[in-house]
């Protein structure tokens, strides 16, 4: 293995401890600091969970001007500026005392703080950087994610629990500063900028390398993209399988609840989710260098659609078995999102443009996610069961599968 290589592979684990930070701050933690800031500060749930989603929220508005940043100057300015505004941010957060302030930190936090160094701009990072080995990279780089599913909460709640809340905002905030900020020295736009081409290989003309990687698509800008259907096809299926997550990950707890388990099982199937989802990332690895990702979407989507059909087949039958292979199942699926979806679109579209065109996709994107757990808890209130809800959000991970399934590449191409 030569130095370049290496290199290369720095930028993916660059990006496990950039994407395992991401989740561990904004997501997989939220819960933790839940009951506690309700309790202290006499709010209701909803306003507190409102400052997460106003994160989402302006995290994907911020998404069209982040992508084209990352495509022109590279990550490494939006990585470091990230990690000084989270770090801000999640100290005025232990420091508040103002609902409204609670609310806007975390809108400032989502839009130019830990988004900018979250999945957007770290994924493309890596899309640029590989191409015959972007499977693998792809998938070790998102299983940052699965670790911050795994780790941070139960982390978290032992500093929450033994240091206090504002404590735990704190530790966070050094925590970003601590790894963010050395990591995004590592950074770079594009391996031609550091003298590579993509999988650590010599420049064209150097060690008898005399043309550009063949297998890489031409690059459309993001104009050229929303004008082709395979742009809006893939759009749509990735926002119905973002829906059917969010809405399953939402209602795990009170759905096996409902079905006469207790929480401490409920939350034991959520660490089982969380454990098929981190180790099928070796699968989608091994399978995106074999295999087209449009058939591996489809392959994902039916084994998150299978899984919620077991969990259903446990709420009827009681078998807690059956509830563990269910959420193991849809954890599986759940795995392969990010590697394929981000190999779907760089194949599409090709490498040169692609912060652009994630950028722009990707306010549309968090709308089913946004609405869909809202539509699951009213169908509940109207039935007083999850079962329709549940069995809707099998329906809604077949139609994804469609969708993705009948896609193509674009036939128009345009010049790099």
């Amino acid at each position: 293995m030569t130095p370049r290589f290496f290199y290369g592979w720095w930028i993916v684990a660059a990006a496990v401890l950039l994407q395992f930070t991401f989740l561990s701050v904004s997501q997989s933690t939220v819960s933790v600091f839940l009951r506690p800031v309700v309790a202290e500060m006499g709010w209701q749930v909803w306003q507190f969970t409102l400052g997460s989603s106003l994160s989402v929220l302006a995290s994907a508005l911020s998404g069209a001007v982040v992508g084209r940043i990352v495509d022109q100057r590279g990550p490494r300015i939006l990585v470091l500026g990230g990690a000084v505004v989270a770090a801000i941010c999640l100290f005025g957060l232990g420091r508040q005392a103002n609902l409204w302030l609670f609310w806007l930190l975390h809108m400032s936090a989502g839009f130019i703080g830990w988004t900018l160094f979250g999945p957007l701009v770290v994924n493309t990072t890596i899309n640029k950087w590989f191409v015959r080995r972007r499977g693998w990279a792809l998938a070790i780089g998102s299983s940052g994610i699965s670790l911050g599913g795994l780790i941070a909460p139960v982390a978290m709640t032992v500093v929450v629990d033994t240091l206090g809340w504002r404590n735990g905002y704190y530790v966070q905030a050094l925590f970003v500063l601590a790894i963010v900020a050395p990591v995004a020295l590592l950074m770079r736009r594009t391996p031609e900028d550091a003298g590579l081409r993509p999988d650590g290989g010599p420049l064209p003309g150097e060690g008898g390398v005399t043309s550009p990687d063949e297998s890489e698509p031409r690059s459309l800008t993001s104009r050229l993209a929303l004008r082709t259907p395979g742009f809006w096809l893939l759009l749509l299926g990735y926002s119905m399988n973002q829906a059917a997550l969010a809405s399953v990950l939402t209602h795990a707890v009170p759905f096996a609840t409902d079905a006469s388990f207790s929480r401490r099982t409920a939350s034991l199937a959520l660490a089982v989710n969380g454990l098929g989802n981190l180790l099928s990332k070796a699968v989608w690895g091994y399978c995106l260098q074999r295999f087209p990702p449009r058939c591996l979407a489809v392959a994902a989507f039916t084994s998150g659609g299978g899984g919620v059909a077991l969990m259903l087949l446990a709420a009827s039958t009681g078998e807690l078995a059956l509830l563990f292979a269910g959420f193991f199942l849809y954890g599986f699926g759940f795995g392969g999102t990010i590697p394929i979806s981000e190999s779907l679109w760089v194949s599409y579209f090709g490498r040169a443009h692609i912060g652009a065109v994630r950028g722009i996709a990707q306010p549309l994107t968090v709308i089913g996610p946004t609405i869909a757990p809202v539509l699951v808890g009213a169908a509940y209130d109207l039935q007083g069961s999850y079962h329709l809800a549940f069995l809707g959000i099998i329906g809604v991970y077949m139609l994804a599968g469609l969708l993705v399934a009948v896609s193509r590449p674009p036939g128009v191409q345009s010049t790099q």
